[in-house]
């Protein structure tokens, strides 16, 4: 068991997390301090051991990087609990090493909330729904004739990456508007992708074909920009594509060229590879780009569901048992700095 007055929590980059669900933070200060952090996303790695040295609990958000300098300089840390789904801005095989334990959230409680969003991002771009409100707010009614979209159900889609939440695009977009959906994921098998109702396809096939894309991989090494100057000279012209994934599938400054020729005709992301987005980024220039800060879970179920999660987690640390969701599970097997056992 650990020590009561070593109980400290640090909350790292999130600006959710307790905010919504106060029940939730207060359950959590009920174990010991806890402590708010903003980091620039790029911090170094030393930054964070000096600053977090002294926290064997910390609940952590998409950013910043957590490199294995830190785990290796920072003897307390126990227990990395992601607010999210994806670890890779955390180095697992360092955690590993060092003992530590890094939980992330189940796929289940974002499912439905990033899938719900890129359909948002998705009938927003077709339809012209946010040009089509300035104008009405700028009395500007007339501009109406401008706004001639296109209809989701006559197109075919391709989604990248068939997994929790792209199968979930995938399924509202073929079952629900009866669009032809190609999907494009090396790590599902094809027959498993067609008992699905779509058409399994390779990248380069589906970027030639579809009309619309829709980005939900995660991402690795391998996918690094996996939509670049390449693959946009494939599409079609005047293609659509939404990104709820992560902004470092994309060559970002690709797409605003793309964007700026009339080649992708709208574009819709809630991510980017630098978050937040800066003042000199090419989509900010860019009439037919809707960017998001980053709200694809940002539901009141998803956020109650993934606060919850990370106080269990650091609950089941503090009791010796393991928790759900280790996003490195050989550190059970190599050892871990918490004592903890199935």
């Amino acid at each position: 068991m650990i020590d009561q007055d070593d109980i400290q929590t640090a909350i790292v980059n999130s600006s959710t997390f307790g905010r919504h669900f106060p029940e939730l933070l207060e359950r959590l200060e009920a174990l010991g301090p806890v402590q708010r952090f903003q980091f620039d996303p790029e911090v170094d790695g030393e930054t964070l051991v000096d600053e977090l040295d002294e926290y064997p609990f910390i609940v952590a958000s998409v950013t910043p990087h957590f490199p294995r300098v830190f785990f290796e300089e920072n003897d307390e840390l126990l227990l990395l609990a992601r607010h999210g789904i994806g670890c890779d801005n955390v180095d697992l095989e360092a955690a590993t090493d060092t003992g530590v334990i890094v939980t992330r959230i189940a796929g289940e409680p974002e499912r439905d909330a990033v899938a719900e969003l890129s359909l948002s991002l998705i009938m927003a771009c077709l339809r012209d729904v946010v040009p089509g409100a300035q104008a009405s707010k700028a009395l500007e009614w007339e501009q109406r004739r401008h706004f001639v979209g296109r209809e989701l159900s006559h197109m075919t889609v391709g989604v990248i990456g068939y997994g929790n939440i792209g199968s979930r695009v995938g399924e509202i977009i073929s079952e629900g508007f009866g669009a032809d959906v190609l999907a494009y994921d090396p790590n599902i098998a094809d027959p498993v992708l067609e008992k699905a109702g779509v058409e399994p396809t390779h990248l380069h096939d589906l970027v030639r074909r579809a009309d619309l894309i829709s980005l939900n991989a995660s991402h690795n090494p391998e996918n690094f920009e996996m939509i670049g100057e390449e693959e946009i000279g494939l599409m079609k012209d005047g293609v659509y594509i939404v990104n709820t994934a992560r902004g470092e599938l994309t060559d970002e400054n690709a797409l605003a060229e793309a964007v700026e020729s009339g080649k992708i005709a709208k574009l819709g992301v809630d991510v980017l590879q630098r978050e937040p987005i800066r003042e000199d980024h090419p989509f900010l220039e860019l009439d037919n780009v809707i960017v998001l800060p980053h709200v694809g879970s940002y539901t009141e179920r998803s956020l109650r569901l993934m606060d919850e999660k990370n106080v269990e987690d650091i609950e089941k640390v503090l009791h010796g048992t393991v928790p759900d969701e280790i996003a490195n599970p050989d550190v059970l097997v190599r050892g871990t700095r918490a004592e903890v056992g199935a």
